[in-house]
Parts: structure tokens; C-alpha cells; sequence
């Protein structure tokens, strides 16, 4: 898969996970609780609360990104404290990474990447790509949908993969 291909899926699964946050502010509504209450669930006591999974999620995206297409991604302050805030943060995030072409990533899987947690280390752009972007990135999705899952938010594998019927998915 190419990297472009995969920014592609990455703005993709941005936007389901806000179509689980829209969920979210529906299930509170209907069992008439504040949907601010989802920002702080986490699934276990040292894991990362909702806000903090979807501000990585973002941020994990918007890196890779810039990284492998040489450029610097835009700061995103992490000082989001409601699901309004949230969805305007995934919007950010993937209005930015939808902005990449294919050409932008000329050369990409040979770059060294050299995040800041690297500490002056350095990988190549392929192996920063599979090995560390990616995973990363769904990690955080992942724990973000199921910290709404476990949480009540009536959601579902097609929710997770954004489809709702074999239709959707084109060409095969």
C-alpha cells in the first residue's frame, strides 16, 4: 500500500470517529446525561482518558503525514475539553492530511523520520510508516471507540470500518 493510500485511510477513519462522537452527544441526549461526561471515560485507571485518545489520534496522523512528506505538521495545542472541541480538532486533523497528494509523497519511504521522542534517532520513512505510524494510529482509534462502546455508545463493526452496507465499498 502506498503512503498516500494510507493518509487516505487515515482521513477515513478520522471521519468515523467523528461519526462515533456524533453518536456519543445522541446517546447522551437520549439517556439525558452531558456528553462532556464521555471526554474523562478511559478503560482502565492508567490509560488514556477520550480527549487524550482522540487528540493522538490526530496528532498521529497529522505526523505522519508531514513527516513523510518532508514538511511540518501545525501545532495543535492539546486543550480540548468537550466533544464539540474534539470534533473541531479530527476536523483540523483531516483537512490537513486530506490536503497531501500522492506526488507530496515522492521519495517518502526513503526519508529519514526523526520525531522529537526519538531523542536524535532516526528510521526510514517505510519502516516509520508500518511500524510506528500505523499501529500507533489505530491504537488510539481503536481505544477511542472503545472506551464509546464500552461506555453505552451504540456502535458497531460497520461503524468502526465506516460502512453500512457492502455498497458503500465500491469496486472490489
Amino acid at each position: 500500500m502506498s503512503i498516500h493510500a494510507t493518509i487516505t485511510q487515515y482521513a477515513r477513519m478520522l471521519s468515523n470517529l467523528d461519526a462515533w462522537l456524533q453518536a456519543a452527544i445522541a446517546h447522551a441526549e437520549a439517556k439525558k446525561f452531558a456528553p462532556e461526561i464521555f471526554t474523562q471515560a478511559r478503560l482502565a485507571p492508567d490509560q488514556y482518558a477520550l480527549v487524550q485518545q482522540v487528540q493522538s489520534a490526530c496528532d498521529a496522523a497529522k505526523y505522519a503525514a508531514a513527516y513523510l512528506a518532508g514538511q511540518t505538521a501545525p501545532s495543535h495545542p492539546d486543550t480540548e475539553k468537550t466533544i464539540a472541541e474534539l470534533r473541531a480538532r479530527i476536523a483540523k486533523a483531516r483537512a490537513y492530511v486530506e490536503g497531501f497528494k500522492e506526488s507530496d509523497f515522492a521519495g517518502g519511504g526513503e526519508r529519514r523520520v526523526a520525531p522529537a521522542w526519538m531523542q536524535g534517532r532516526s528510521v526510514g520513512g517505510d519502516a516509520y510508516l508500518t511500524r510506528i505510524a500505523t499501529p500507533n494510529f489505530y491504537f488510539h482509534v481503536s481505544m477511542a471507540y472503545a472506551i464509546l462502546r464500552h461506555n453505552g455508545v451504540a456502535l458497531g463493526k460497520a461503524d468502526f470500518i465506516g460502512v453500512k452496507g457492502w455498497d458503500e465499498i465500491g469496486d472490489w
